[in-house]
């Protein structure tokens, strides 16, 4: 990272790293109150809406594994069941 600010010509400001964070924390904060402004809650009908999608589609995935693991058990106890014959 030094190399590169030499060679880009760039000169640090000479203070001290330790004298540098309070004004990068104040930076900081400044930076999250800027971006809490634009935080938008959503509606209740919006929440409700998601909430439903997220449930069918958990429900969604739980059969499709069960109906995968189920197939794969069945394959397996016939491949042994064969094997051990």
């Amino acid at each position: 990272m030094a190399k590169a600010i030499a060679a880009s010509g760039e000169t640090r400001a000479e203070t001290p790293q330790w004298k540098q964070g309070p004004e990068r924390f104040l930076a900081f904060l400044k930076d999250v109150r800027s971006e809490m402004h634009k935080v938008v809650t959503p509606s209740r009908k919006e929440v409700e809406t998601t909430t439903t999608i997220v449930i069918i589609t958990v429900f969604m995935f739980a059969a499709y594994f069960w109906i995968v693991d189920a197939a794969v058990n069945r394959a397996m106890q016939s491949l042994l069941a064969w094997l051990t014959h």
